[in-house]
Order: C-alpha cells, then structure tokens, then sequence
C-alpha cells in the first residue's frame, strides 16, 4: 500500500470512527433529553397535584363551612317558628288584660254601689276597650243593617220570614254580628232574611 492509500484508509477509519462517536453522542443527547422532559414533566406534574390537592382541600373546607351554615339556619329556623307558635298571641293577650283589668274593678264596684247607671256606663266603657283591643289585632265586626242585601259570604240565614216592607232576599233582624279577622271570615253574622 502506498502513503496515499495508508492515509485514505486512515481517513476512513477516523471518518468512520467519529461517525460512530457521532451517532453515540447525538443517542446520548437524546437520552439526555428525554431525561429531562421526564423530570421536568414529572416534576410539573407533582406540582400541579400538590395544587390540586390544596384546593381540593380549600374546597372541602369551604363545604363543611356552608353545611354548618346550613344547619345553623335551619336550626334558627325552627327556633324561630316554634316561639312563633308558641307567642304568636302575645300581643292580643296584652291587649286584653286591661279589658279582664276593668271587669274586675267593676265586680267590685257593683257590691259596693247602689247606682244601676255608673255600672253601666262601665260595662260600656269595658266593652269600648274590648273592641278597640279587637280593632287593633285586626278583628272587625260584620253588622248587617235592616235592609242591606243578603250575602252569603258573610251571613248566615237563620229563618226566613215574610216581611211587608222588606224586600225578598234582604236582612230583616241581625241576631248575632259576625267577625272577620284581616279580612277573612271567621264568624258569619247570623240574620233572619225577609222571603
């Protein structure tokens, strides 16, 4: 073999050679970066479970708060109903202790006086209060006047009578007044009806 030959050869052998350690580096390089994106995808992911995780937990805490929330309404609730319930007359007993207050003073009066006029000017009076007690909690009478048409929603008729001058199917006599309590019957007035 020639000089030139030998150098050829040696050429080719030193190409072929860092060829190989060509190919050896770039697989290297490719396994050290696969390597990384692993880690760095492994560590993005644990980062993002650990951010789940806390939010996770951030959201528990938040539905175990309105679960209490929840009970406490309810509780406050049920609270609130049962003394509704339970008080509900309060303010119309209040209203009529003064009525039971002045009857009483005029049982005592009545053994001790002699006059029949001031016992009934306070029976009046009692009866004033009582009435205004009524007014104010929302009960009004329902009187029907000789002459005013019969209505069945607020009256019931007792007997019917033929009556020279009253007109077929107007109140003749009212014998007992009806009540409405914020506007709904709770006691028709009970009349006699001309026929």
């Amino acid at each position: 073999m020639t000089g030139k030959q030998q150098d050829d050869v040696t050429l080719e052998e030193v190409i072929g050679e860092v060829e190989d350690q060509l190919a050896g580096d770039e697989a290297s390089v490719e396994t050290d970066i696969e390597t990384a994106t692993a880690e760095i995808t492994i560590e993005s992911l644990s980062e993002q479970v650990e951010a789940l995780k806390a939010s996770a937990a951030g959201n528990l805490d938040k539905a175990i708060r309105a679960q209490a929330e929840l009970d406490n309404v309810r509780k406050r609730t049920t609270r609130d109903v049962e003394n509704a319930h339970k008080y509900a007359l309060d303010k119309f007993i209040n209203e009529l202790l003064p009525v039971l207050d002045s009857m009483e003073m005029g049982i005592v009066a009545s053994v001790e006086a002699e006059d029949v006029n001031s016992l009934r000017e306070g029976l009046e009076l009692t009866l004033k209060m009582f009435c205004t007690s009524l007014e104010k909690s929302g009960v009004h009478p329902v009187n029907p006047q000789k002459g005013d048409k019969f209505n069945p929603e607020q009256h019931e008729a007792m007997t019917m009578q033929e009556v020279d001058d009253a007109e077929s199917g107007t109140v003749v006599t009212t014998l007992q007044k009806g009540y409405e309590l914020n506007g709904r019957l709770i006691r028709p007035a009970m009349v006699i009806v001309a026929k």
